[in-house]
């Protein structure tokens, strides 16, 4: 989220690809702006926005989650705003889909395989040596998601 180099990357191997940013990492990111005593509720309040049916709404509740909170915290709203495109960007997509997309818990939970597997490990001899590993680990995970994908990315909409 937000790696500069990693957007020029995607947007120069897929430049069509829509981008979604992780509404939890962003929910974070938000929280650094309220007050302890408001975070519960002010939260509570955003998860309406990207629990929303559509867009519209979701653009309704961000507008009534602004007008609120927005003025006592307006580093917060700017948080959201400025990554509006990017952060409903999965409203775009099928809706059994929103869940898997609005975070990215399955790029994490991949990234965490890979960091069990390589902590254990006492040294690589060179970058070849690591590079083998991160392959090894990712390409058993893609080979399991293959073989029991995830219901939702594999039926037709």
């Amino acid at each position: 989220d937000g790696s500069k180099a990693l957007e020029n990357a995607v947007d120069n191997v897929f430049p069509l690809v829509l981008r979604q940013r992780c509404w939890a990492h962003k929910m974070r990111n938000v929280a650094k702006y309220l007050r302890k005593k408001d975070e519960k509720e002010c939260l509570f309040e955003a998860k309406k926005i990207y629990s929303a049916e559509n867009l519209k709404e979701a653009k309704r509740n961000f507008q009534l989650w602004e007008s609120k909170w927005g003025r006592l915290y307006p580093k917060a709203a700017e948080c959201i705003r400025k990554n509006w495109e990017q952060l409903t960007a999965f409203y775009k997509t099928p809706k059994a889909l929103w869940k898997k997309l609005r975070t990215t818990n399955i790029i994490e939970r991949a990234f965490r395989e890979v960091r069990r597997r390589t902590r254990t490990m006492s040294c690589f001899n060179n970058v070849e040596s690591i590079e083998r590993i991160v392959f090894a680990v990712i390409s058993h995970l893609n080979e399991k998601w293959r073989n029991t994908p995830i219901y939702e990315f594999t039926q037709s909409y």
